[in-house]
């Protein structure tokens, strides 16, 4: 999971608390005068940039204390947030998408006489392992042979070549997306080196199988810079790799180019396990009209939304986002357009007047986001309990830097992670009882406009701002839990 978890790091608050929040109740005045001064966290802080952040009670929305509260930012992660509201309001918690074989044809004594279609249905969690279920049940209806073409279908979603254009190219996190997706559209890359040289394999591994595939490629080349690079040749995504950058042996995920093609060589391969023969398959743009042979369902949406929140996993947003537009009845083409439909939400419904999104995922810097806005939604009471469940529960740590399991504070949140951008909002309880829903916001745009070439995947000092964002959290939070806690 290296390459699909490498934009979205959870936050580490390493750095010791400015005061110290055992749960001992006390007069507020007392709180805010022992409570270190706004100015004084930010100049701890050290960080480059601009800082927003703001606190709201969770009960009355009211904002009990802000700071830049009405400056746009990039949000990064916690855009999911967001989505995960979206997509709950227009498809459901129960919703589930649908993978399922389509018979073109007629069948008779197991010989289908027509075309078999692999139809995609929007599932972002669908691996070689459904598709195996797949061909296990096209075996048990009893098809053995089919006489016409194999196709593959991904248009219940628009196609998007990738998630954000500046990404590095050998980034996980920024797949192709497509209706037929598999395994997050990521192909797994490994190396062995051995006494002839290195041994080097492509495939679509998951617990149980691990068929290899021709769709995408790598080459190994002699020189030091770049690690990769890759172009899309006769339909084949080529890939090279240096080898001063390999070692004695390794593997990552690469980003799918081509998932349409990808997940048809995966069935392929499968269904011929199971003795059932497909010609190659080929890419069709039309949806299939036939009779359906086997199917099966994804998870139902509310557990695939708490596991995008818990890994922060881009492609899962953009498709659960667009599947959200399109029921919402937006014509959507692309990214932008379907973000452009929740953005028309968020004002209608939610009042976020200044949400400027370009994505669901967060991955693209553009996007923008105020945290005045933000925590007014966070306490609305009907987006609190479907939201505040399914977040990830944030550890705290104490002065040493390991993890507190007994900080008085239990934080409920969606982190964001770009370089030198970093988010945080959710739900803070403190000990006194105080409930409270927070963002915090922190970019240095002009760091940012820096990062160019091979730079954008490894910046310098990238490291030790996102680490200083992360101990102004802590530092806020807990500022909050003094002054407002009890």
């Amino acid at each position: 999971m290296a390459g699909l978890l490498a934009s979205t790091a959870l936050p580490a608050l390493a750095n010791p608390p400015s005061v110290s929040l055992r749960p001992v109740l006390r007069p507020k005045s007392i709180a805010v005068k022992a409570a270190p001064s706004i100015d004084s966290v930010l100049q701890e802080a050290g960080l480059s940039g601009r800082v927003s952040f703001a606190v709201a009670n969770a009960a009355t929305g009211e904002i009990l204390e802000q700071h830049g509260g009405a400056t746009g930012q990039p949000p990064a992660s916690v855009t999911k947030a967001l989505t995960a509201l979206y997509a709950l309001e227009y498809l459901g918690p129960s919703h589930s998408f649908q993978t399922q074989l389509i018979a073109v044809g007629n069948v008779s004594g197991g010989v289908l006489d027509g075309d078999l279609v692999l139809r995609g249905g929007g599932d972002p969690t669908l691996d070689t392992n459904g598709l195996a279920d797949l061909a296990r049940m096209l075996r048990d209806a009893g098809i053995r042979e089919v006489k016409g073409r194999f196709t593959v279908w991904g248009g219940a979603l628009p196609h998007v070549e990738q998630i954000d254009d500046k990404q590095p190219a050998p980034a996980g996190y920024n797949p192709s997306i497509s209706g037929l997706s598999l395994n997050f559209n990521r192909v797994h890359f490994e190396w062995k080196k051995g006494a002839n040289g290195y041994a080097v394999s492509m495939d679509a591994r998951s617990n149980k199988y691990r068929p290899e595939v021709s769709v995408a490629k790598m080459k190994i080349a002699n020189r030091n810079l770049p690690v990769y690079t890759y172009q899309q040749v006769n339909g084949t995504d080529r890939w090279t790799v240096a080898r001063s950058a390999l070692g004695q042996g390794g593997a990552r995920w690469l980003p799918v180019r081509q998932p349409e093609k990808y997940a048809g060589e995966v069935f392929r391969g499968l269904a011929r396990a199971f003795g059932i023969v497909l010609k190659e398959p080929k890419v069709t743009q039309s949806a299939p009209r036939g009779s359906v042979l086997a199917s099966i369902k994804s998870p139902p949406l509310i557990n695939i939304l708490q596991g995008m929140l818990k890994y922060s996993t881009n492609i899962t947003a953009e498709m659960v986002g667009m599947a959200a537009s399109q029921a919402r009845g937006v014509a959507i083409s692309d990214l932008r357009s379907s973000a452009q439909g929740m953005n028309a939400w968020a004002a209608e419904t939610l009042n976020m007047q200044s949400a400027r999104l370009v994505d669901h995922s967060g991955l693209g810097e553009a996007s923008r986001m105020r945290v005045d806005e933000l925590v007014k939604v966070l306490s609305l009471s009907n987006r609190q309990a479907a939201l505040k469940p399914i977040m990830k529960e944030i550890a705290l740590r104490d002065r040493t830097g390991k993890v507190d399991k007994a900080h008085p504070l239990k934080v409920r949140a969606k982190t964001g992670t770009l370089h030198f951008v970093s988010a945080l909002a959710g739900y803070v309880d403190a000990p006194g009882g105080a409930e409270m829903t927070f963002a915090i916001l922190t970019a240095d745009l002009d760091a940012r406009k820096r990062l160019i070439g091979p730079d954008r995947e490894r910046p310098k000092g990238a490291r030790t701002w996102n680490r200083r964002s992360k101990t102004l959290q802590q530092s806020l939070l807990e500022r909050w839990g003094s002054i407002y806690g009890s």
